[in-house]
């Protein structure tokens, strides 16, 4: 039986798919001249739960370490993987932290070069951006209650496909 090098599994192939986003986000495509590249990509993890679920399809743009502020959400890079969580302090020039909204702990620090771009849209079935103080509730009970996290993504998933990370495209 063949391996399927295209699925988010294989290191091999989410190594170069985590590369080709970072040269586009880093302006290293001919077709993003004169302007801020862009890239599309469809979520699979759930630790952004409740803002981001699996399957919604996500909207980055590249941006500079300056330019975004604590409580955005934004796209970096580790490991050869990508992370889109919420940045949780300033950035300094020895790196930044993130944390996803219902996960208890913040990631271990940055480099200020693992920074990608931030998220600017996003789309599909999930719970959407709420109001700040209904936002902050859910997260806390999403971050504590494993129940509820499993009951809501069952929910959630009802209609959907199976949820892989994939670049759908750039501009």
């Amino acid at each position: 039986m063949q391996k399927d090098t295209t699925r988010a599994e294989d290191p091999g192939w989410s190594a170069v798919r985590s590369a080709l986003v970072a040269d586009v986000l880093r302006g290293r495509d001919d077709c993003c001249r004169g302007s801020r590249p862009r890239v599309f990509g469809k979520i699979c993890g759930e630790s952004m739960l409740p803002t981001l679920w699996p399957g919604d399809i996500v909207e980055i743009e590249s941006c500079l370490l300056e330019d975004v502020r604590p409580g955005e959400i934004v796209l970096a890079r580790r490991d050869h993987r990508l992370v889109l969580h919420r940045l949780v302090a300033p950035c300094t020039p020895a790196g930044f932290l993130l944390r996803g909204d219902s996960v208890p702990a913040p990631d271990p620090q940055y480099s200020p070069e693992a920074l990608l771009g931030r998220l600017v849209r996003r789309t599909g079935k999930g719970g959407g951006l709420m109001p700040s103080m209904l936002a902050r509730v859910t997260e806390m009970f999403f971050r504590n209650c494993r129940l509820l996290r499993r009951l809501a993504l069952g929910f959630h998933r009802r209609g959907t496909s199976a949820c892989e990370f994939r670049i759908m495209g750039s501009m």
